[in-house]
């Protein structure tokens, strides 16, 4: 069970406005021409997340980019012979691409996409919180900044989370898990490990309501009901699948429903159409509905990402990530971790069993 030790208090997080790029038809094919060269000439790839812009996703697939959750991103681009790597997502995205890609020249259309998690977890505190607890392993989740990540033992990502824990349990480890606290219960009640629960949350899967959830499903009781782990408990309890955004991609296609309730950003829908068409795909009921909401499911920082300064810092080479190199290094180890065990785990050289 999870220890009713202090822990740090959750960080109250302000969203910027949601607002999202509108573009004509010939602004939008203007643009990307102009992109599609310049990538081209500085040996450019794009990758992109899947809560970002039907805009960018389709650009980075009709550029041999892709389109993936933030670990897939890093790796694509860690393969790739690009030397420029132009990260569509929020700022922790980036620097992992950075911490896998010391080589490379890193690039985000915003630096000020942050993250709510990344933002309710400084590393200053989070160093404090693991110098109180000398005794317990740390495990953070992805969505952290590098220099968290660099006084971690272990780096998840939320379709990995519950594996790697069960492990270190069996292990006998006692853990201390940031930032997510919907997550961290999550596989803490999946895995029984002992762990220790920073408090931060995401801004847009917090958002979702149980109550409105439940109605929702009985006005369509033949749509399953697919959660993302960052949600409230009460949320995750009516999920028929409860997995990271590639697995909750990967149920639409292949679950016989026709109907599906999803708890994740709506920017999921574009890649969740074109894997599964005809599928219907209704948004689990937030805080906002029916009023002004500060997230309404989509991420205003995702919102962030855009043609428009895609195409700027192509032209001008702003918003390069740097990182300092001894944090780097650090962090490369905690997320080498989570690597080789994802490596080890698909080769059978670990054996979780249930």
């Amino acid at each position: 069970m999870s220890l009713a030790f202090p822990v740090p208090v959750k960080h109250a997080i302000v969203a910027p406005p949601m607002v999202e790029e509108v573009l004509s038809p010939d602004e939008r094919t203007a643009l990307k021409t102009r992109i599609k060269a310049l990538m081209k000439q500085q040996d450019a790839v794009l990758v992109a997340h899947y809560y970002t812009h039907a805009d960018l996703q389709d650009l980075a697939e009709e550029t041999g980019g892709c389109v993936s959750d933030s670990l897939e991103m890093a790796r694509f681009a860690h393969a790739h012979p690009a030397k420029t790597l132009i990260v569509a997502g929020v700022k922790f995205m980036g620097e992992t691409s950075k911490i896998l890609n010391p080589e490379k020249r890193v690039l985000m259309p915003d630096l000020g996409a942050d993250c709510s998690l990344d933002l309710a977890c400084p590393a200053d505190e989070f160093a404090a919180f693991c110098d109180a607890h000398p005794d317990r392993l740390s495990v953070v989740y992805a969505n952290t900044s590098a220099a968290v990540k660099a006084r971690a033992d272990w780096v998840v990502t939320s379709g990995i989370a519950v594996k790697i824990v069960k492990y270190l349990h069996r292990q006998g480890h006692k853990l201390l898990w940031a930032p997510d606290r919907h997550l961290g219960a999550y596989v803490q009640r999946i895995t029984g490990a002992d762990m220790l629960l920073w408090q931060g949350s995401c801004v847009v899967h917090e958002a979702f309501k149980a109550e409105g959830l439940k109605k929702l499903r009985a006005e369509h009781p033949a749509a399953a009901v697919l959660v993302h782990p960052e949600s409230p408990a009460a949320v995750i309890a009516q999920a028929d699948v409860v997995g990271s955004t590639t697995q909750l991609i990967e149920a639409v296609k292949t679950l016989p429903n026709t109907e599906f309730i999803v708890a994740t950003d709506n920017g999921i829908f574009h890649k969740m159409r074109a894997a599964a068409p005809g599928k219907i795909l209704l948004e689990a009921p937030t805080a906002g509905e029916g009023a002004t909401c500060q997230s309404c499911a989509h991420c205003p920082w995702m919102a962030m990402n855009g043609l428009k300064n895609l195409a700027h810092v192509l032209e001008t080479g702003d918003n390069e990530i740097h990182i300092d190199e001894a944090i780097r290094a650090k962090a490369r180890l905690s997320i080498q971790r989570m690597l080789d065990f994802a490596a080890a785990e698909k080769a059978g050289r670990i054996q979780l069993g249930d």
